[in-house]
């Protein structure tokens, strides 16, 4: 396979600011005028600079930043803005005009310069926008705004897998490549762009054959970024603690029993206060893992050869049974036809660490991840699969059923004449007694086929007969049941045909925008009962506003780039809001990452 040679400008920053629009919305609101501003708070590397840059763009504010070399220095954040000597009462009256003060990095402020952000947001005339790290010791006058109700806090949640795929979208990554990234990086967006740029300089992306995408398989490499998340998470262990998180680390993918870990009281306490940490986590069955997907990788790495022949549990093949095993949990799942998402660490180890995946397994995550509306992830399995059995005929049909659901209309059978558009070929190519099948005519718009023949009671009964009924709020409530089941793509498909269904309105929109918040998650998905969803009933002029809208702009910005007024671009963007049925430009985002598609 040949090593990566991709060009650096794919990686250059800024990245594209994704994955936020409720975020960005409510940091906005909080910003509004009247309103006293906001804190956002998350570990390192979150996004909290930028979600707050980004909130902020265009308007006049002042910004001050806590840095670790001047927390015993009063005023340092404060000293472009206020004289050399000021007491507490002068910086305040002097800072009376500011409309908005951003405050970054607010754990790290002195105490004098958090003492008058306090002040600022008590007197209330000048709204903040405060970003501050969790678990640092941040000034009281800090921690005081949201405990003291000052003002209102935003927990920042990790970047979404989803997000964490657009944002990598310019890498031509393969799926399975950005979950790893996904799992590995936890929402910590500068250990993902210092991880990536590590690859992509050591030769650890490879061209997968016979495909554009680039594939990481094999270690983490130990980046200064992967050592500084090690040693934060190492900081407070002993030499006890550390020897027994080594001893996990060299026993992955598999689990070591609580007992063969803790022989004594004093082994015990030590995985106690492994576990109150937060670093080792002991399952009903006292089986023992680490927590953090990081660590492993990263302690394996760094063990050394001694350490590693001392420590090391695993020995030639001791994954295959439990591979095995977790092969049978995929397969209950699937025969009781439930796919929420399941632990599968046997297989992702096996997978990142370059081994070949037996054609058995892979066809189950391939069929598991397909039904779960993942259809990337389910091509990508299909291939693992057929890169280690190339005439396994199950992988080959997976990987063409992911093809046909993601619209291309290459090859034959049911979802690829549903991918040329002819909807008659593709009910006629539906075979086989298996229920799966025959549910594949209601998700081709034909459930009179199959009424009474599927399960009865079940999600996909119930969207059958809904359907048949053309009833709206039943197919709603079917869409709800087969989300539960971890169904996405077909929960967005029963949400699409409600669209059509509903006779009121209001009830329409709110499906549509149900339908393509689902169908964003289903990686490409182009089905029959997803086609003219979204941007297809909109005017040429409104797709352009609403992709520019999506991207971060203003109105302001939008009417100087195309040469209108702010007020057209506002009421253009007002009728795409009713068509969408979305409540505002927080939800464009979702909207628009479907690709453009044909009235069906």
């Amino acid at each position: 396979m040949t090593t990566h040679e991709q060009d650096a400008k794919t990686l250059e920053l800024p990245w594209p600011f994704t994955g936020r629009a409720d975020e960005l919305d409510q940091v906005r609101r909080s910003l509004a005028a009247g309103r006293p501003g906001i804190v956002v708070t998350g570990p390192a590397g979150r996004g909290k600079t930028r979600l707050l840059t980004e909130a902020v763009r265009g308007t006049d504010r002042a910004r001050v930043t806590g840095t670790p070399e001047t927390r015993e220095l009063r005023f340092a954040a404060f000293a472009h803005l206020l004289p050399d000597t000021v007491s507490l009462h002068r910086a305040l009256h002097l800072l009376s005009g500011v409309r908005l003060l951003v405050v970054d990095d607010a754990h790290l402020l002195d105490d004098a310069s958090a003492a008058l952000v306090h002040q600022l947001a008590v007197h209330g005339r000048t709204r903040l926008a405060v970003a501050a790290t969790d678990g640092g010791r941040a000034p009281g006058a800090v921690s005081r705004l949201w405990t003291g109700d000052l003002l209102p806090r935003l927990a920042l949640e990790p970047l979404s897998a989803e997000a964490t795929a657009h944002l990598l979208g310019p890498a031509g990554l393969e799926p399975l490549t950005v979950s790893r990234l996904h799992r590995v990086c936890r929402g910590d967006l500068r250990l993902l762009r210092d991880l990536l740029q590590a690859l992509r300089r050591s030769g650890g992306l490879v061209r997968l054959p016979g495909g554009d995408d680039w594939a990481w398989r094999g270690p983490v490499p130990v980046t200064a970024a992967v050592r500084d998340r090690l040693a934060a998470a190492l900081d407070r262990t002993d030499a006890g603690e550390r020897e027994a998180l080594d001893r996990l680390a060299l026993a992955e993918p598999l689990p070591l029993p609580l007992d063969d870990l803790a022989p004594d009281a004093r082994a015990l306490a030590v995985l106690e206060r492994l576990e109150a940490d937060g670093l080792i986590r002991v399952d009903d069955r006292g089986a023992v893992t680490l927590t953090h997907p990081l660590h492993g990788p990263a302690l394996r790495a760094t063990a050394g050869r001694l350490r590693t022949r001392r420590l090391a549990h695993r020995a030639p093949e001791r994954w295959r049974p439990a591979l095995h095993a977790e092969q049978a949990v995929l397969q209950s799942r699937l025969a009781r036809h439930d796919v929420r998402a399941v632990a599968t660490p046997v297989g992702d180890w096996l997978l990142h660490e370059g081994l070949p995946v037996p054609g058995g397994y892979a066809v189950i995550r391939a069929r598991y991840a397909r039904l779960r509306g993942e259809l990337r992830e389910a091509a990508a399995w299909a291939r693992e699969g057929l890169r280690a059995a190339p005439g396994d005929a199950e992988c080959r049909g997976e990987s063409d059923l992911a093809a046909g659901q993601s619209g291309e209309a290459s090859g034959s059978g049911v979802w690829a004449a549903a991918a040329r558009g002819d909807l008659a070929a593709a009910l006629d190519a539906i075979t086989g007694d298996d229920v799966l099948a025959r549910y594949d005519a209601v998700r081709l718009g034909a459930p009179e086929r199959v009424l009474g023949r599927l399960p009865d009671g079940g999600p996909f009964a119930r969207h059958a007969e809904a359907l048949a009924r053309q009833d709206g709020l039943a197919l709603d409530r079917a869409a709800e049941a087969l989300e539960r089941r971890g169904f996405l793509l077909f929960a967005a498909e029963a949400r699409a045909q409600a669209v059509r269904a509903h006779r009121d309105p209001r009830a329409a929109r709110l499906s549509r925008t149900r339908a393509v918040a689902l169908a964003r998650r289903c990686q490409g998905a182009r089905t029959p009962a997803l086609d003219g969803l979204v941007l297809g009933e909109l005017t040429a002029r409104q797709r352009q506003i609403v992709a520019l809208a999506a991207a971060g702009l203003s109105n302001r910005e939008i009417a100087e780039r195309l040469t209108l007024s702010v007020r057209t671009v506002g009421n253009h963007l007002y009728g795409a809001y009713a068509r969408l049925g979305a409540s505002d430009r927080g939800a464009l985002p979702c909207l628009t990452d479907l690709p453009e598609t044909k009235p069906a």
